[in-house]
């Protein structure tokens, strides 16, 4: 199946807004997604944290419709690789007049093709998503005719020749992962890279330096809030971030951190606030 930006060809949006933001060009195409029946009841109208909303006419439509959200962002991610989208929602909404222009014919395969213009339309909304699915698993048949693969995350398609993993697993592996780092340099900020890596699969020293470089950053600000507040919180976790900073700041073992290291790496004011009077190992 053609990338939408190819589909597309030399089309430029007439309100203005850039041909590559993925809803105008999304929405440029939507009857050649989900087919013209369900098009005249529906219109994708904002990506939002990962999720893709489409208006409909009705409630029911809003219903029908949940009902192949799977199939439906399949055929959306297969046009927009490069956009992440996770889920759909539906939200009853005003649509767009389309006016009387006649969709596109849009290629899903070799020798294979759909045009929606020649085909009768649907009587109900549960014969349109049928020919919808129907679409998708053409589009499916297809990609894997021309070597498309299985993400190894998800299942979904993609190009023969990208990564083992979709660009939406790909991402939320690569955040796990960085979860289990910023917990590691927090509880163990001394193991360094070669201790981190080792317990981390796949952990690269430039990844590792990004992520210590934002905990440092992160935890610095909450350090300068206890000292512009001049309050610890009730929990005392300043005492805590304050650790892990200094051991992950210095990069030195804890046997090797002094009373100095630690006063001259928080400074005088801040030291105080959380250790008072008393000794730093």
């Amino acid at each position: 199946m053609l990338k939408l930006r190819q589909a597309l060809g030399a089309w430029n949006p007439g309100d203005g807004q850039q041909a590559s933001d993925p809803l105008v060009l999304l929405g440029a195409t939507w009857p050649e997604i989900v087919g013209a029946e369900i098009a005249k009841n529906s219109h994708p109208s904002q990506i939002e944290r990962g999720a893709l909303v489409v208006a409909t006419r009705s409630s029911a439509w809003s219903q029908q419709l949940s009902f192949m959200s799977e199939q439906i962002l399949a055929a959306v991610r297969a046009r927009l690789p490069d956009v992440q989208l996770e889920k759909m929602r539906f939200r009853i909404g005003k649509l767009p007049n389309r006016g009387s222009h006649s969709a596109s014919k849009r290629v899903v395969g070799r020798g294979t093709a759909f045009d929606s213009a020649s085909r009768p339309p649907t009587a109900t909304a549960g014969e349109a998503l049928a020919r919808l699915r129907s679409d998708v698993e053409a589009w499916e048949r297809a990609k894997r005719e021309r070597g498309w693969k299985e993400c190894a995350g998800c299942n979904a398609l993609i190009a023969p020749d990208s990564g083992p993993m979709c660009s939406a697993c790909d991402v939320a592996r690569r955040n796990e992962r960085e979860r289990h780092v910023s917990r590691l340099l927090f509880e163990a900020p001394w193991l360094g890279f070669a201790g981190t890596s080792r317990l981390i699969e796949g952990l690269t020293h430039d990844e590792y330096e990004q992520i210590r470089r934002r905990l440092l950053s992160r935890w610095w600000e909450t350090l300068v809030r206890a000292k512009l507040s001049k309050k610890l919180a009730r929990d005392r976790s300043e005492r805590l971030v304050a650790s892990s900073y200094v051991l992950l700041k210095s990069e030195l073992a804890p046997e090797r951190v002094t009373p100095a290291t630690v006063r001259n790496l928080l400074g005088d004011e801040l030291h105080d606030l959380i250790y008072g009077t008393e000794h730093v190992e």
